[in-house]
């Protein structure tokens, strides 16, 4: 396996590159662990390396959307604005538990703490809920990529804000229509967004935000969307 060259990249954003991800098959199946690192070579996303994810969207009590905008420290989609938070669960007893994909739940229960500073007890796992899953790849530069079947997780609720600054650039809450806007600048190359989020967005994202009082109709954990 070639070796990257970090010395230039953030030594924060580096650190965790050696947490462990769970590798799993195209059907979610769990296969092994590896580095977040190695997941996120493109070389090794070639020959077929995926792990698991998730995705939450956030919402207030007045149905507004939290998204961030990611740091420029970050190794992949820097400065590229997202939903309210992006990461995985870690190959640890806690967050390999599959039922219910409690193990998932507490993943995103951690890192809405370490990205934006919601204390744990705001977001029991108890109250992120869990949609569905969605199967995509994405290079974010030559070396860089994604390739992650990511469960979406809502969560509705008002909470306390304390971004990490190496995490998050920006952030803000977002109407429908705000959000519309956002992504017509993206589709003229005023800013970024990232690959993930605009997948979502494109297919799923407002038929979800006009049913969040009726979200059930939406839940399938059978089917993973190939997108």
């Amino acid at each position: 396996m070639r070796e990257v060259d970090l010395d230039e990249l953030d030594a924060q954003q580096v650190q965790l590159l050696a947490e462990m991800c769970i590798l799993i098959d195209e059907h979610d199946r769990r296969i092994g662990a590896e580095t977040k690192h190695n997941c996120h070579l493109n070389e090794n996303i070639d020959r077929g390396l995926l792990h698991r994810a998730f995705s939450v969207f956030l919402f207030n009590t007045e149905n507004k959307l939290l998204l961030q905008q990611r740091s420029d420290a970050k190794i992949t989609f820097p400065g590229c604005f997202t939903n309210t938070c992006c990461s995985h669960p870690l190959s640890n007893p806690q967050e390999l538990e599959e039922s219910d994909a409690i193990g998932v739940r507490r993943a995103a229960q951690r890192r809405l703490e370490a990205e934006l500073g919601i204390p744990m007890e705001e977001v029991p796992p108890e109250e992120i809920n869990y949609l569905t899953r969605i199967h995509y790849k994405a290079q974010s530069d030559g070396i860089w990529g994604e390739h992650e079947i990511d469960y979406i997780l809502f969560v509705r609720k008002n909470v306390t804000l304390n971004p990490d600054p190496n995490e998050i650039k920006s952030y803000c809450y977002v109407t429908k229509e705000e959000l519309k806007e956002l992504l017509e600048k993206a589709a003229r190359g005023e800013i970024k967004i990232t690959p993930w989020f605009q997948i979502i967005a494109d297919a799923f994202l407002f038929k979800w935000w006009d049913n969040l009082n009726h979200l059930n109709q939406f839940v399938d954990h059978e089917k993973i969307h190939r997108m």
